[in-house]
């Protein structure tokens, strides 16, 4: 079972910087979209770490597994909706492209931490 604290998880980390990378771009937003992508872009990418958080909270690596898939989720909603801001033209493919490499990176780091949970989840207890 994990025991370390969250705040030590690199995918944590990550996702706390995919976070503060997503308020920036959503400022630039115009205001009629505060309550619509805005909002949208901005719940999706705090739940990442939030979730990381969660999970590292539970009793076992089944239950802290389940949370990196939401998660992985949660990211993976926020690639499109950056990628229709673009079309939308609030942001450009420039500035979106650095980010969306940090996204992909870490969808993958979730994936293999979940396999690593669920690898030890399924591991016969010692007596």
């Amino acid at each position: 079972m994990y025991k370390s604290s969250y705040k030590n998880l690199k995918i944590w980390q990550k996702a706390m910087e995919i976070v503060e990378q997503a308020y920036r771009f959503t400022k630039r937003f115009p205001s009629e979209e505060l309550y619509t992508l805005t909002s949208q872009i901005r719940r999706a990418a705090i739940s990442i770490p939030s979730n990381i958080a969660e999970g590292s909270q539970r009793v076992s690596d089944r239950e802290f597994s389940n949370f990196i898939l939401i998660a992985r989720g949660s990211l993976a909603e926020v690639d499109p909706q950056f990628l229709l801001s673009e079309k939308l033209n609030y942001l450009v493919r420039g500035d979106l492209d650095d980010f969306l490499k940090q996204t992909d990176e870490l969808s993958r780091m979730l994936f293999s931490f979940h396999e690593k949970l669920s690898a030890q989840s399924s591991q016969p207890k010692a007596l």
